[in-house]
């Protein structure tokens, strides 16, 4: 299986994925046709399936032309059948589905939006997890709670250390500064400083990152952490209050 990352808009990522034995070809998120059909074109010439995390227009812009084009089915969230242009198949929470030789999870994650859903492969040890969680962040609280989005941001922190994850924008930089500045003593943030810099100075993504490396710097998965209880002057308060006021703080960031 290959995963090729391919940048839309102005930092948006979707994601192609060719499996070899099948010659199935899938793609996440097209956030935009014309930067996706040019890989899909020029290396297959076809693409089976079209995979949308959430109904916002900067994940699914590429659906319609992308569907007439190649003739791919479209899969997507029962809850937002009627939000996800052009979508043939609904799928649920906790539901399992097979492309080629790949078996999916479909993981409900709501707060972002209210029908957001992770793609995760158990056995390859990937999730693409579209705008829920970010490298060193997460998503804006739109349409849920941010009682939804802590919830759903727990069920990443549960998936083997190893798991590598593909979001869906590049927003390490920024992140990074904001956990940076509740947390200044961590030392792995010090580190992930200097390579996240030379991967934007070589032009190359920050992505995928992995959950162990989540857990130790994305602030939005520490809440329990006394430093940035401090930093916060919210010493007794739950781990849900922690997250609501870092989520605060965030969008005004």
């Amino acid at each position: 299986m290959n995963i090729e990352i391919i940048s839309c808009l102005n930092d948006n990522y979707s994601y192609l994925i060719h499996e070899e034995k099948t010659n199935i070809v899938t793609i996440i998120d097209p956030s935009e046709f014309e930067p996706c059909d040019e890989v899909i074109k020029n290396k297959y010439k076809k693409l089976d399936f079209i995979l949308n995390t959430h109904h916002h227009y900067d994940h699914v812009g590429g659906n319609e032309e992308l569907k007439k084009k190649y003739g791919s089915t479209v899969l997507g969230f029962e809850g937002d059948k009627d939000r996800i242009p052009v979508i043939d198949k609904f799928l649920n929470d906790n539901q399992h589905f097979k492309i080629g030789n790949l078996n999916f999870l479909v993981i409900f994650i709501p707060g972002h939006t209210s029908g957001h859903i992770a793609f995760y492969l158990e056995k390859e040890k990937i999730i693409f997890t579209g705008d829920t969680l970010f490298s060193l962040g997460c998503g804006r609280v739109f349409e849920g709670t941010d009682e939804q989005m802590f919830n759903s941001l727990n069920k990443f922190k549960k998936l083997p250390l190893d798991t590598k994850i593909y979001c869906g924008h590049e927003y390490t930089k920024k992140n990074l500064e904001f956990c940076i500045k509740y947390e200044p003593h961590n030392k792995y943030l010090k580190k992930k400083k200097d390579w996240i810099n030379a991967k934007i100075k070589s032009n190359l993504p920050s992505i995928p990152v992995s959950i162990e490396e989540e857990l130790r710097m994305n602030i939005f998965l520490r809440c329990n952490e006394q430093e940035i209880k401090t930093a916060l002057n919210l010493n007794n308060s739950s781990e849900r209050e922690i997250f609501a006021k870092l989520r605060e703080l965030k969008d005004n960031f």
